[in-house]
């Protein structure tokens, strides 16, 4: 058994070795599990820890007061796959932030206090898979353009924002799509809702609740109302198309203005010049027969 006593020593000495570098690079008031996780939820932090080690790749922030990211925050991170931002105070992301998270696969900005989700906010994180941004009740405008190049999204969580309205390119153009959650919006059920209460009923196998879990404001009396008691008929008045002929009419009538116009200042044109010379020569004569 002695002989094994050396190997034991090695060992322990090794791992007090890792324990020791773990901590060393570990942020102050943050725990480090292991080599590759930063954990410094719930410390009340006002504002990102300093000295994260470069190679993190889960970085838990959830439970702080943090108000920004610098966006240059995670341009040294290239191995970051995980960051939990959730609970936080951030009332914006500044567009290209997250550019350069290009092995990012989870985002929480959940119960912050966006207002917004411009474009260019994600930039291409195409290894993006899950992004959960509900629960911000302040967020009321998602740019149509706002998850463009995120073409490996899976899940997506709008739930309980201030959204009354959403344009559908926004939905549309996320090709690995499976889960989307918008239930507790403030929805109305206007014309400018139609497209998007369209996609819903073609897509409710996204929605974890169907469409049984959402509900919109009637825009007569603010009555709310489940999207099961609506249908395409419900939103016929927004869907008023023009024809062919109608189009030509109109084209037709805009040439047929514009050639009156001209025509019009043209003849008014010429009697103004006519009428000048005709005074010139009226004075003309005058003044001929005054000598």
């Amino acid at each position: 058994m002695l002989p094994c006593v050396p190997w034991l020593q090695l060992i322990l000495t090794l791992l007090s070795s890792v324990l020791w570098t773990r901590g060393e690079n570990c942020p102050a008031n943050c725990m480090c599990p292991d080599p590759h996780t930063v954990d410094c939820s719930g410390r009340g932090l006002t504002r990102l820890p300093n000295q994260i080690p470069l190679d993190v790749r889960r970085l838990l922030l959830a439970d702080n007061w943090i108000p920004r990211i610098p966006s240059d925050f995670l341009v040294l991170y290239s191995d970051l796959v995980y960051l939990d931002l959730r609970n936080n105070s951030l009332s914006h992301i500044e567009p290209g932030t997250l550019s350069t998270s290009s092995r990012l696969v989870f985002l929480d900005l959940g119960s912050n206090n966006l207002t917004e989700i411009p474009k260019g906010t994600f930039g291409e994180s195409r290894s993006l898979i899950k992004l959960r941004l509900g629960n911000n009740p302040y967020l009321s405008m998602v740019n149509e353009d706002a998850f463009l190049g995120l073409t490996s999204l899976r899940e997506l969580e709008l739930e309980r924002n201030a959204l009354s309205t959403l344009q559908v390119g926004a939905l549309s153009q996320l090709p690995s799509l499976r889960v989307v959650k918008l239930e507790g919006n403030p929805w109305v059920c206007n014309c400018n809702f139609a497209n998007l209460f369209a996609w819903l009923m073609e897509n409710s196998h996204k929605l974890p609740n169907g469409v049984e879990g959402m509900e919109c404001s009637l825009p007569m009396d603010g009555r709310r109302v489940s999207l099961t008691q609506l249908s395409k008929d419900s939103f016929r008045e927004c869907q008023a198309t023009l024809t062919l002929t109608d189009l030509l009419i109109i084209i037709f009538s805009g040439i047929s203005v514009s050639v009156v116009a001209i025509m019009t200042s043209f003849f008014l044109a010429s009697t103004v010049h006519c009428f000048q010379r005709w005074s010139k020569g009226a004075k003309g004569d005058e003044e001929e027969s005054e000598e």
